[in-house]
């Protein structure tokens, strides 16, 4: 199976020892078949249930990537091919700043390689478990592009359905970029399929009712809300409580808490039951908090 080429014009350096590959190199890596042979792996980023994710560098660029790993034993066991399939086919297609890219891939008998964009400073949901909570400054910048991603997944038809600090990568510079596909779906029609994460999931999804791009907004002002306290808002005990809280919308905010009125106001206009009336990722942009907050260059070297 070919896969599309690792190498492409856009892409920034990642680290100092990383060379930007010109323009015959990249025609030529464009019709390649890669196999393991072309790079030299090293530590590993992650782990998760289907497989692992290395370090690794292409042979002849030197250019450091993220190698994902996924047996195809657990794909069968599971019956994940086309979820897999469609991750592949959506992630590829995408070509934004703040979305990982996924420039190829490949297979022997066991495993399915996928070469990833390699994203330095690896989840933000370490970095927030790290410091408990981000500043104002820094949920917001990286709030802005997270909706920039969105706003460009939209209008490519692209829900992602999954979006969590586990799943926001930080490049070398501390620019957030968007990962993980699994659960993405690429349609202009409504869907009907319950998927994500518990504290993460629109109302709609919660009572499985039809869902379109709008469960992307309530994610955010899901997100908004942990990046400035350090936990989702509808966490519960049991995750019957969780979904109770998310239906009725049960939000507020502790009285300790040094939250601004401005994103107070934000998270409000996101987290709201009817999806038709949520705020637009468009007039998220032009909300106060962020214009207040948002560094214009979308990175954050805290």
């Amino acid at each position: 199976m070919s896969s599309t080429s690792i190498l492409h014009s856009q892409t920034r350096k990642m680290v100092s020892q990383t060379q930007e590959p010109n323009r015959r190199k990249e025609e030529e890596q464009s019709s390649r078949k890669w196999s393991l042979q072309d790079f030299d792996i090293g530590k590993p980023l992650g782990k998760g249930k289907f497989g692992r994710v290395y370090l690794a560098r292409e042979k002849k660029s030197k250019y450091m990537v993220a190698l994902k790993v996924i047996f195809k034993e657990q794909i069968e066991k599971y019956g994940l091919h086309n979820q897999l399939r469609r991750e592949m086919e959506i992630q590829s297609s995408l070509s934004h700043p703040n979305v990982l890219r996924l420039f190829g891939w490949f297979h022997d008998g066991q495993r399915i390689f996928l070469i990833l964009e390699y994203a330095h400073r690896g989840e933000l949901y370490r970095e927030l478990r790290k410091s408990g909570h981000l500043s104002e400054e820094q949920a917001a910048t990286y709030f802005a592009s997270l909706t920039r991603a969105l706003a460009y997944c939209h209008n490519q038809y692209v829900i992602h359905r999954d979006i969590k600090p586990e799943n926001l990568l930080l490049d070398f510079e501390g620019r957030l970029k968007i990962a993980d596909f699994g659960w993405s779906v690429q349609s202009r029609s409504k869907r009907h399929t319950m998927c994500g994460t518990l504290d993460y999931l629109a109302p709609e999804m919660v009572e499985n009712r039809a869902h379109d791009y709008a469960v992307d907004n309530w994610t955010l002002g899901v997100l908004c809300y942990e990046f400035l306290l350090g936990v989702p808002p509808f966490e519960a005990e049991s995750q019957t409580d969780t979904f109770k809280r998310i239906m009725k919308v049960d939000l507020s905010f502790p009285p300790t808490s040094h939250v601004s009125a401005e994103a107070k106001n934000l998270i409000n206009l996101l987290l709201v039951k009817d999806s038709t009336k949520r705020l637009s990722l468009q007039k998220i942009m032009k909300h106060p908090w962020i214009i207040k907050n948002a560094n214009p260059t979308g990175t954050c070297m805290d």
